[in-house]
């Protein structure tokens, strides 16, 4: 199983954070903003749009080159990642992540506002801990 992109989605559709762990081809530009909020609008379409009343929009999609894995948090931020279509529940890696995230905004940095990027210093946070966390 190969991770081969993560991003943090706030509740409004902005890019909070993102990163690319495989050798993945790099976007340019806005393509990166265009992407988190065409995903966000897909999700709150999808959960508008489901038969199961409640629904929580997309949690895995999967295509034959990929598969894009998401969990929302109870505040509406989305954490999204791409792997390779043979990964199987990546549920507890999303956690981890969130739970990063959560200590960073709450532990370590309390003055960063929920909705700001964080790209190096989320970058550098989840890089020690998360290593830490699956070793």
């Amino acid at each position: 199983m190969v991770v081969y992109s993560l991003f943090i989605i706030n509740k409004a559709g902005g890019l909070t954070y993102r990163k690319n762990f495989a050798d993945v081809p790099e976007l340019g530009g806005n393509a990166y903003l265009r992407l988190a909020s065409t995903f966000h609008g897909l999700h709150t379409i999808t959960s508008q749009i489901s038969p199961v009343p409640k629904s929580s929009g997309i949690q895995t999609l999967e295509a034959d080159s990929f598969k894009l894995h998401c969990y929302i948090t109870p505040t509406g931020i989305k954490f999204f990642i791409i792997t390779d279509p043979t990964a199987g529940s990546m549920d507890p890696f999303l956690m981890t992540v969130y739970e990063l995230y959560s200590v960073l905004h709450f532990k370590e940095y309390h003055f960063i506002e929920m909705e700001m990027p964080l790209f190096l210093m989320f970058g550098n946070f989840l890089s020690l801990n998360l290593v830490k966390r699956l070793l």
